[in-house]
C-alpha cells in the first residue's frame, strides 16, 4: 500500500467553483437567481429560481412583515417554492409541464457540459428561442434560451 500525501491529492483534483448571478430570464416582472457549480471547467450542478411579487403565494422570509413595502396581500415569492401553485396558473395558459420540472430539465441540459460547450450550444440556437426549447426534451418554457443564458453567465462568474 502506497501512501499519497494529502497535499498531492488536492493538487490533482480540479477546483470546485460556485457562480451565481441575478438574471432577467423571463419578462420584466420577475428576476431569476442562477447558480452553477463547476468542477474545473465542467458544470456539475445548476439551479434556477425566480422571484416575483404576487398574492396567494408563500413569500420569502419577512415578506409578510413589511419587507419591500408591497401592496396589501402581495409578497415577494420564489417560483420554485410555489411551483405547484404557479404551475396551476400556467395550465390556464395551456402549459402541460410544471414550472419546476421545466427548470430541472434546463438545468440538466447544462450539467456535464463545459462552459465552452454550453456557450457553443447557445450560440448554435442563433438567438432562436424555439430552437432552444426544442433542444431540451420535455421543456416547454418559451424563455428557455434566457434561462440557459443566465446559467452560462453564472458559470462564467464562478470563482
Amino acid at each position: 500500500c502506497m501512501l499519497v500525501p494529502f497535499a498531492a491529492l488536492a493538487e490533482e483534483a480540479p477546483a470546485i467553483k460556485l457562480g451565481q448571478v441575478q438574471w432577467a430570464a423571463h419578462g420584466t416582472k420577475c428576476f431569476a437567481v442562477m447558480t452553477v457549480v463547476l468542477e474545473g471547467d465542467k458544470i456539475v450542478a445548476a439551479l434556477i429560481d425566480e422571484y416575483q411579487v404576487g398574492a396567494g403565494m408563500v413569500g420569502v422570509p419577512n415578506s409578510e412583515n413589511g419587507f419591500g413595502g408591497f401592496a396589501d396581500g402581495k409578497v415577494l415569492y420564489s417560483k420554485r417554492v410555489n411551483a405547484a401553485a404557479y404551475s396551476a396558473n400556467m395550465t390556464k395558459a395551456g402549459s402541460t409541464v410544471a414550472l419546476d420540472v421545466n427548470y430541472d430539465l434546463i438545468q440538466n441540459f447544462c450539467v456535464g457540459k463545459t462552459v465552452s460547450e454550453l456557450e457553443a450550444a447557445i450560440a448554435g440556437f442563433g438567438g432562436d428561442a424555439t430552437k432552444a426549447v426544442d433542444a431540451i426534451s420535455g421543456a416547454t418554457l418559451v424563455d428557455t434560451l434566457g434561462y440557459l443564458q443566465g446559467l452560462l453567465a453564472a458559470a462564467k462568474a464562478a470563482k
